[in-house]
């Protein structure tokens, strides 16, 4: 396909959507969405937090954000979202850095290609505790903290479109972003009385350096001929979306899950 947007656009300009707010992004380590949302939080003019496992990744992406953001506090805590511990002392870090927590980015995630036939109990296991489970324990603690802050807050969480489309070995991860949604619809009903907004975006493919090494390029090239606009995201995009989401143009926005991409379904 060809057309005026089938080639992706310079990313957008900032407009100053979240100057003084502290944020804390999960999986943010690397060239995919968690560090491209930390960078476009950064360029609106909050404070960051970037977490992820991979502590020399999580480093090199703190100093990388640090050297173009002069002007910010850009500061790195490793965590496991698998743990219970280590994502509680995520939040009490954080706000310890930041001087308090106002947006919190679930982005961490685990996907995979298995057909069920196949699938062991250990790989289905992994997808969700990364992907669902462990999109609960962050939202969780960050309500805890939300609720003692008693200053209101935002999360964003990060799903995807096969929450509601089919393809095949992704039953483990459709089911697992099938339960971001509905975790992040029934988690906004309860948060509203704390003042927190709950909201989801669905990318359908951004392609980056890291999912081109861990996917085939076939597979990828084909999902992303069958995108409106023939071709993947950039990162940047579902970034410049999840920014909206935090910022105070969505205020009476919550409980929805946004769709980055032509199609549901």
């Amino acid at each position: 396909m060809s057309g005026p947007l089938s080639v992706a656009p310079p990313q957008t300009p900032a407009h100053n959507l979240l100057t003084g707010r502290r944020a804390v992004v999960t999986a943010a380590a690397g060239t995919g969405i968690g560090s491209a949302t930390a960078r476009r939080l950064l360029a609106e003019g909050a404070d960051v937090v970037v977490s992820d496992w991979h502590e020399r990744r999580l480093e090199a992406t703190r100093a990388e954000l640090s050297a173009e953001f002069t002007d910010r506090k850009v500061a790195a805590i490793a965590c496991d979202v698998t743990s219970t511990e280590q994502v509680d002392e995520l939040v009490r870090g954080a706000a310890a850095a930041l001087g308090g927590v106002d947006i919190f980015v679930n982005n961490a995630g685990l996907g995979g290609e298995t057909p069920v036939v196949d699938m062991t109990d250990e790989q289905w296991d992994r997808v969700l505790d990364i992907t669902l489970n462990g999109t609960f324990r962050c939202t969780r603690a960050a309500l805890n903290y939300f609720r003692d802050a008693k200053h209101g807050g935002v999360i964003v969480n990060n799903a995807s479109v096969l929450g509601w489309r089919a393809q095949y070995g992704q039953a483990h991860y459709a089911a697992a972003k099938a339960g971001v949604m509905a975790l992040t619809r029934c988690s906004a009903v309860e948060a509203a009385e704390l003042g927190v907004r709950i909201n989801a975006v669905s990318p359908s493919i951004a392609r980056h350096a890291f999912l081109d090494k861990t996917s085939s390029s076939e597979l990828l090239d084909r999902l992303s001929e069958r995108e409106a606009f023939g071709r993947a995201a950039e990162p940047w995009e579902v970034a410049a979306t999840i920014a909206m989401l935090a910022s105070d143009y969505t205020t009476y926005l919550t409980g929805e899950v946004v769709s980055i991409s032509s199609q549901r379904a």
